[in-house]
């Protein structure tokens, strides 16, 4: 035991060297930023954005997440700093057979192997905490063992601590949006998924919400073969989503109308979201040689929501369909925008009808007429950014956060399936008789059933 945990130390140590490399560069360029301010001179954002990505390019795991996180919530950071981050990549290397034997001796004790019927030696796939093995369980089951890597809760640490520098170096740029309850948030969800129990007892939520529909599959936890660092589950075969960008239109349009409901009705019903809908996250199962549904696979960005944030949500909604101004305000103060002057409401305004646009026309469309999954959101994105630096900063409500992401990561998903439906319909089904109590209820009970009693204040 003391050899391993010597081993963990210089571990940690070598990973810590490498964060002081990186707080370096992070400091250099910071240094430019102030020097730049001080002496009226202007900032070359593009230079500098390549000098960040190329100090935080060596890294993997907690702070490459960080990284695409940021990449999708519009002007978080400037857009340059943007379009660099998003191209590195969110997964470590992965471990070798000897490390992941002692990680899983650690986790189930010496005779682990004995547990299993078969265990894959090599990672069925890689995430940005952890990796995923494919086993075999002593009853014929296929299980997917994920075992997050060593030093996670350190290497997390040390990344936050790089992503308080980078909003401080934001904040010193004059911008748009005052990033500190944005930073509040990722750094509360990052942490959450370090916590393998924790994303065991999410999907008990889910099962709780979605088992009843059978479009949608969610995995089952094996809970005496999983601990806080190990989640084993049955395993769900499926294909990537993007396999079925040129099946037919009906084909695209049922896989997209469950996207829909997976994201929706758990937020509408139960105040709960899905926060990182990417393409990663979802596999699509098939009956008789054709798409019948979706799997969902990652439990570990949950994000539970007071019933208050789920009813300004559907308020602003009403408030867009009806152009009844005092009910958008009221949606946008019960969120917890604080102190809206006419002008910043006019450009939240222009945010609220890009993301609500499809919503709020009762026909058949697509999700956005000639923008590529890639460009959604970005223009909007831009014109709220430009209009609000003339206002000065806007604080965003923590909540707000993942929510806006999500949105805008299952809008690229439609746009990836083409997808053309009535989006009124589906989401006026989904309000249909909305009451905050009973949101408040359901949630209560699901969390209570899955362990997570009172998640819904601390989330």
């Amino acid at each position: 035991m003391a050899d391993n945990k010597d081993r963990e130390s210089n571990r940690l140590s070598a990973r810590m060297g490498r964060y002081a490399k990186v707080g370096t560069n992070m400091g250099g360029i910071a240094a430019k930023v102030a020097g730049a301010r001080l002496f009226g001179m202007e900032l070359d954002n593009a230079k500098n954005a390549a000098e960040l990505a190329a100090a935080l390019g060596g890294l993997k795991g907690p702070l490459m997440k960080v990284a695409q996180l940021l990449s999708t919530i519009p002007d978080a950071l400037p857009p340059e700093y943007t379009t660099e981050l998003a191209k590195l990549q969110a997964s470590a290397p992965p471990m070798g057979w000897a490390f992941v034997k002692r990680r899983m001796r650690a986790e189930l004790g010496a005779d682990w192997q004995g547990r299993f019927a078969e265990f894959g030696k090599e990672p069925a796939a890689a995430a940005s905490l952890g990796q995923v093995h494919r086993a075999t369980g002593h009853d014929g089951r296929v299980l997917a063992c994920k075992l997050q890597y060593p030093d996670m809760a350190s290497a997390v640490e040390a990344d936050l601590k790089q992503l308080q520098m980078l909003f401080s170096l934001h904040r010193r740029m004059s911008p748009a949006i005052d990033t500190r309850e944005i930073a509040k948030e990722i750094s509360a969800r990052v942490r959450e998924e370090l916590d393998y129990a924790r994303e065991a007892a999410h999907i008990a939520v889910y099962q709780g919400i979605l088992g009843d529909f059978d479009r949608i599959r969610v995995p089952e936890v094996i809970p005496e073969l999983s601990t806080k660092r190990l989640l084993t589950m049955g395993w769900l075969t499926g294909k990537p989503l993007l396999d079925y960008k040129e099946h037919s239109q009906d084909e695209r349009n049922l896989l997209a109308r469950t996207m829909f409901h997976a994201w929706w009705h758990p937020f509408s019903h139960f105040g709960v979201i899905h926060g990182d809908p990417h393409l990663g996250n979802y596999t699509v199962f098939e009956q008789e040689g054709a798409p019948a549904g979706i799997n969902l696979l990652d439990y570990g960005c949950i994000r539970i929501f007071p019933e208050a944030f789920v009813e300004g949500v559907v308020e602003l909604y009403r408030g867009l369909l009806e152009e009844n101004d005092d009910r958008v305000v009221a949606a946008y103060e019960r969120w917890g925008f604080k102190d809206l002057k006419k002008e910043v409401i006019e450009v939240l305004n222009i945010w609220a009808r890009f993301i609500y646009g499809p919503l709020l026309s009762d026909r058949v469309r697509s999700i956005a007429d000639g923008v590529s999954a890639a460009e959604y959101g970005r223009k909007e994105a831009f014109r709220v950014h430009s209009a609000l630096k003339q206002l000065g900063p806007l604080t965003v409500p923590q909540e707000f956060v993942f929510m806006d992401r999500a949105a805008i990561g299952l809008g690229g998903v439609f746009l990836h399936l083409r997808a053309e439906l009535n989006f009124f319909e589906l989401f006026n089904e989904q309000i249909d008789g909305f009451e905050a109590a009973t949101v408040r209820k359901r949630q209560n009970d699901v969390l209570a059933s899955a362990g997570l009693a009172g998640a819904s204040h601390a989330a």
